[in-house]
C-alpha cells in the first residue's frame, strides 16, 4: 500500500465541540468531513452514551452543523446550522426522550456561539451584525455602483475570512424559546462581544469586550456582566482594563469568575494565564493561578474557558508540540499539575463533576497517527498525590475516522531528536523518512510552521505524510519564537531594540534554531541528502522561508507560502495592521528602520535559490501584495520565481479552502520539488 496522496485530503474528518449532558451520561461533538464531489466540508452533531455503545447521529449533516449545547435537563440539543443561502438556523432537538424538535432562530450573518440558560427558557447567541448597507430592502445584494461608501473610524477594520467587520460586531442576543418573538438584543454599540456564559443562577450574563477608548490600539479586552432576570441592566466591568481578559466561566455558586487572560496584547508574545476572580468585588479580587506553570494556556486552535470541577480549575495548556489539560486549585493554594497527558493534541474537551451522577471527561484529541477522536474517560478520586481530586481512568476511544485513511494509506511515524543551535540551545526536533525509498540518500525538505507563537507536534499533519509519501524526507521543528515553552523562548524573537526581554528579532535565533534542525539532521539520518534540500513555510513560516534563502544558499528549492515579506507594509495593510509594533518594540512611524532591517524584500538581492510563491486572493491577514512584491522584485532582478494566485482563498487555504484548491496546492507544490529535487 501507497503513502498519502493529494486526493486522499477527501479522506480527512475531524472530530471537534465536545460537550457534555449536565449528568455526563450522554455527549456530544460534531463530526468535520470533506464532500469532494461537492467540493466542500460538512460536519453533523453526534451524541454517544458514555458508559458504551455506538454513537449515533442528531442532526442532519447535509450542511455545516455546529456549535452543540445540551438544555439544563440533559434532553434536548441545540445546535446551529450554516445552510447554503449563508444563513443560520438554530435548532433544537429532543434527545434519547419523547420530545419535539423546533428552529427557534434564523439569522442572516454568522453565529459564533451558543449557551442555553440554567431555567430551560432561553438561549444566548453571539452573532455578528449582517453587512446591511450592501443590501437592498428585499434582501438583495446592491450592485456595486450603487453601494455607499464604508466608513472606517477603528485600525482593525477587517478580519481574515470575515471582510470587514468594523460596522458589523458580533453581539449577544437572547432568543426566548417559549416565547416567540424577534431576539433581544443585550450588547448594543459598536463593540465586539464574545464568550458569553450564563450565571448558575440564570440571572446575569458575563462576556468578554473592549468598550474603552483606544481598544482597537491597546486590544485589550474586559470581562463584563449584565442582568438579564428582567428588562436588561446596565453592563458591568469587572476587570481593570490593563489586559486582554476572555472567556469567562462562573463557578457553580455563581460568585466567582474564572477567565482566561493575555497580559499585555501590545508587548507579545505572551502565555496567556488562568485566572479568577470574586464576581462581587471585582478588579480588587483577581488572582492569577497558572504563571508557576510557564506555559501558554491560551492555544492558537481557540481556547475554550477553564472548566470548574469542585473547587479545582481544569484548561489546556501548549506542552513541547502537545496540547494537554491541566488543573490548579481555584484559591491557589497550590501549583498547575498534569491532569490529561499524552504525546497528542486534545482540541475539544468538556468534563462533568461531582454533582453529575457520571462524572466524566470526554474529549477529542488526535496524534501524529491519528485524526482527531471522540474520547471519553471515567472520573474517579486520585490517590494522596492528587489529594482526593478527581481524576480521569481508562480511556475509551469511541470513533474510527482515521480508519478509511489508513485502509488507503500507509502513514509514516514521525522521530523526535534535539538538534543544537548556534549558541549552543537545545531544539526539540522531528523527522520523517521517506516511505519506501530504498537505502541511500534522499531529497530532504525542512517544514517551518507560521505564528511564530505556535508550534508543530503531535499532530496528522497532511502536508508532512505527503511529502514522505512522495520519496521526500520531511525535517521540521519548534524554533525559538514558537509556543509550547517557556515565555522567555517566546519572546526570544522579540527586537533587540524592543527593551525588557529583547531578543534578536524575525530571522534571528528562530533562522539559526531551524538551520540547526536541518544540519543535524543531515548527520543523524543516512537517508537525508544534504546536497538536494527544500524549505517550506506558509506566513510566518513563509517569511523565514523568504529571509533565509536570502542569507543562506543551502537549499536547492524553496515554496514561500502567504508569507510576510514586507513588515513595513503589513503594518498597515494586513488585518491586524498595527500589532507587529508588539514585537518590535516601536511603530513604523518613528522607526521605519527596525521593520526594514528584518523584511525578507530588503534582502531580495541575495536570493538566488529557486522560489514558487504561493497565495491566495483573499488573504487579508498577510495580503496579496506581499507576495507581488517579492514576485516582482526577483523578475526585475533576473530570477526565475514563480507565483501561483488562488482565486476566492484566504489565509486559510491550506487548512480550511475549498477541497479542490487543497488538492491543487499540494499537487503544485510536490511537482516544484520535483523540478528541482530530482
Amino acid at each position: 500500500m501507497s503513502g498519502m496522496k493529494p486526493h486522499h485530503i477527501a479522506r480527512l474528518a475531524s472530530a471537534g465541540a465536545v460537550r457534555l449532558a449536565p449528568d455526563g451520561r450522554l455527549a456530544a461533538f460534531t463530526i468535520t468531513s470533506v464532500d469532494q464531489r461537492a467540493n466542500r466540508y460538512r460536519s453533523r452533531v453526534w451524541v454517544a452514551d458514555t458508559a458504551g455503545g455506538n454513537p449515533w447521529p442528531v442532526s442532519a449533516g447535509t450542511e455545516r452543523d455546529e456549535h452543540p449545547v445540551w438544555s439544563p435537563d440533559g434532553r434536548q440539543l441545540a445546535w446551529v446550522t450554516k445552510v447554503a443561502s449563508g444563513d443560520r438556523i438554530v435548532s433544537t432537538m429532543a434527545v434519547g426522550a419523547p420530545g419535539s424538535a423546533g428552529q427557534p432562530a434564523r439569522f442572516d450573518d454568522e453565529v459564533e456561539e451558543l449557551a442555553w440558560s440554567p431555567d430551560g427558557r432561553r438561549l444566548a447567541v453571539v452573532v455578528r451584525d449582517r453587512d446591511r448597507d450592501q443590501y437592498g430592502p428585499e434582501g438583495a445584494p446592491l450592485p456595486p455602483d450603487r453601494m455607499p461608501p464604508r466608513r472606517i473610524t477603528t485600525l482593525l477594520s477587517r478580519l481574515n475570512g470575515e471582510g470587514f467587520v468594523s460596522d458589523r460586531p458580533a453581539h449577544v442576543y437572547l432568543v426566548d424559546l417559549e416565547v416567540p418573538g424577534e431576539p433581544v438584543l443585550v450588547t448594543p454599540g459598536p463593540w465586539e462581544a464574545r464568550n458569553v456564559a450564563w450565571s448558575p443562577q440564570g440571572t446575569a450574563l458575563a462576556w468578554s469586550s473592549g468598550r474603552h477608548d483606544g481598544w482597537d490600539m491597546d486590544l485589550c479586552r474586559d470581562l463584563w456582566t449584565v442582568r438579564v432576570d428582567g428588562p436588561i441592566g446596565v453592563p458591568e466591568r469587572v476587570t481593570p482594563t490593563d489586559a486582554s481578559y476572555f472567556a469567562p466561566s462562573w463557578s457553580p455558586d455563581g460568585t466567582r469568575l474564572a477567565f482566561l487572560v493575555v497580559p499585555t496584547p501590545m508587548n507579545e508574545p505572551r502565555h496567556g494565564q488562568v485566572g479568577v476572580l470574586v464576581a462581587a468585588e471585582g478588579a480588587s479580587s483577581l488572582r492569577v493561578l497558572s504563571s508557576d506553570l510557564d506555559r501558554n494556556a491560551a492555544p492558537h486552535e481557540g481556547p475554550r474557558p477553564p472548566a470548574w470541577l469542585g473547587d479545582d480549575l481544569v484548561f489546556s495548556a501548549e506542552d513541547a508540540g502537545a496540547l494537554r489539560l491541566w488543573s490548579v486549585p481555584s484559591d491557589g493554594s497550590a501549583p498547575p499539575a498534569l491532569w490529561l497527558g499524552g504525546d497528542r493534541r486534545i482540541v475539544s474537551w468538556d468534563v462533568s463533576g461531582p454533582a453529575a451522577q457520571d462524572a466524566i471527561v470526554a474529549f477529542s484529541a488526535g496524534d501524529a497517527l491519528h485524526l482527531p477522536e471522540f474520547h471519553v474517560a471515567p472520573l474517579s478520586p486520585g490517590g494522596a498525590a492528587a489529594g482526593g481530586r478527581l481524576t480521569p481512568g481508562a480511556e475509551r476511544r469511541v470513533t474510527e475516522l482515521t480508519a478509511s485513511l489508513r485502509a488507503e494509506a500507509t502513514l509514516v511515524e514521525p522521530e523526535r531528536f534535539v538538534a543544537t543551535s548556534a549558541d549552543g540551545t537545545e531544539v526539540e526536533c522531528w523527522a520523517m523518512a521517506p516511505l519506501d525509498a530504498g537505502p541511500g540518500r534522499h531529497p530532504t525538505i525542512l517544514n517551518i510552521h507560521g505564528g511564530p507563537f505556535t508550534q508543530y507536534g503531535h499532530v496528522l499533519f497532511d502536508e508532512f505524510q505527503l511529502q514522505a509519501a512522495h520519496g521526500y524526507g520531511v525535517v521540521y521543528c519548534n524554533p525559538r519564537g514558537s509556543s509550547g515553552y517557556s515565555e522567555a523562548w517566546g519572546r526570544a524573537v522579540r527586537w533587540p531594540e524592543a527593551g525588557d526581554d529583547a531578543g534578536s528579532g524575525w530571522g534571528g535565533v528562530d533562522a539559526d534554531d531551524v538551520l540547526a534542525c536541518v544540519e543535524e539532521a543531515a548527520d543523524r539520518f543516512e537517508w537525508v541528502d544534504a546536497d538536494r534540500l527544500g524549505i517550506q513555510g506558509g506566513s510566518y513560516g513563509g517569511y523565514l522561508t523568504s529571509w533565509i534563502i536570502g542569507h543562506d544558499d543551502r537549499f536547492t528549492a524553496a515554496v514561500s507560502e502567504r508569507a510576510v515579506n514586507n513588515l513595513l507594509t503589513m503594518e498597515s495593510d494586513s488585518d491586524i495592521a498595527g500589532f507587529f509594533a508588539a514585537y518590535v518594540g516601536h511603530d513604523h512611524l518613528q522607526r521605519p528602520e527596525l521593520f526594514a532591517r528584518h523584511s525578507p524584500i530588503t534582502h531580495v538581492s541575495d536570493m538566488t535559490t529557486p522560489v514558487l510563491i504561493v497565495h491566495s486572493e483573499n488573504d487579508l491577514r498577510c495580503p496579496m501584495s506581499q507576495a507581488e512584491e517579492l514576485f516582482v522584485a526577483l523578475k526585475l532582478l533576473g530570477r526565475h520565481p514563480e507565483l501561483v494566485r488562488f482565486p476566492e482563498e484566504t489565509h486559510e487555504l491550506s487548512r480550511s479552502g475549498s477541497p479542490a484548491h487543497r488538492v491543487m496546492r499540494a499537487e503544485l507544490i510536490l511537482e516544484w520539488f520535483d523540478r528541482y529535487l530530482r
